[in-house]
């Protein structure tokens, strides 16, 4: 784990390394989901109409950079150093505070990256930073029954299913089941 500037993190790993895009780089965002269209529309949320407009995309960083200044979320694109490209996504969404010390996270990767191991590496990884220095307790990931990659992935890395949730959420244009799991952090520290 590195920062390339004080204000952003970015993690590296043996493969990968992680970061924030900034505003001035939506072209890159923008292209990333161009080329990943299809697969990526069916375990995801419906896109809007302007979902792939470059001032959209500026205005969406720029909300992603204040989230993180203000400890709401932390949405990390995912590079593939050898080729410096966009690979895939991991966002910990909805930081809850105070008793709760929790979020939930989402993650994706490329339709021609499946089956390397990136996804594990790069949630390894970035789990470890959300543990160790944004010191959360909890993390939370849920998946459609039918994501047998996602649900193997979760469990690699040690989440625990705690439940089933029908039609949880709205994905591609109707309502999907999901399984809940959680993975949390035992070395968090008391800073309450």
């Amino acid at each position: 784990m590195s920062n390339s500037n004080s204000d952003y993190p970015t993690i590296v790993t043996p493969r990968l390394y992680l970061r924030m895009l900034e505003p001035r780089e939506a072209e890159r965002a923008v292209a990333f989901y161009l080329i990943n269209k299809e697969h990526l529309e069916k375990t995801g949320p419906h896109w809007t109409s302007d979902f792939f407009d470059l001032d959209r995309w500026r205005l969406q960083l720029e909300v992603n950079l204040e989230e993180f200044r203000t400890d709401q979320s932390l949405k990390l694109f995912i590079f593939e150093k050898a080729t410096d490209q966009i690979v895939g996504f991991v966002n910990f969404n909805n930081i809850v505070r105070r008793v709760a010390q929790y979020c939930n996270i989402g993650y994706s990767l490329a339709a021609d990256r499946q089956g390397r191991g990136y996804m594990e590496e790069a949630l390894r990884h970035s789990i470890k930073y959300s543990f160790q220095v944004m010191n959360l307790h909890r993390v939370m990931a849920n998946y459609m029954p039918h994501n047998v990659r996602s649900g193997n992935v979760l469990k690699k890395l040690g989440f625990t299913a705690e439940g089933f949730a029908r039609d949880y959420l709205f994905i591609n244009g109707r309502w999907e089941d999901h399984v809940l799991t959680s993975l949390t952090n035992d070395n968090w520290r008391d800073t309450l």
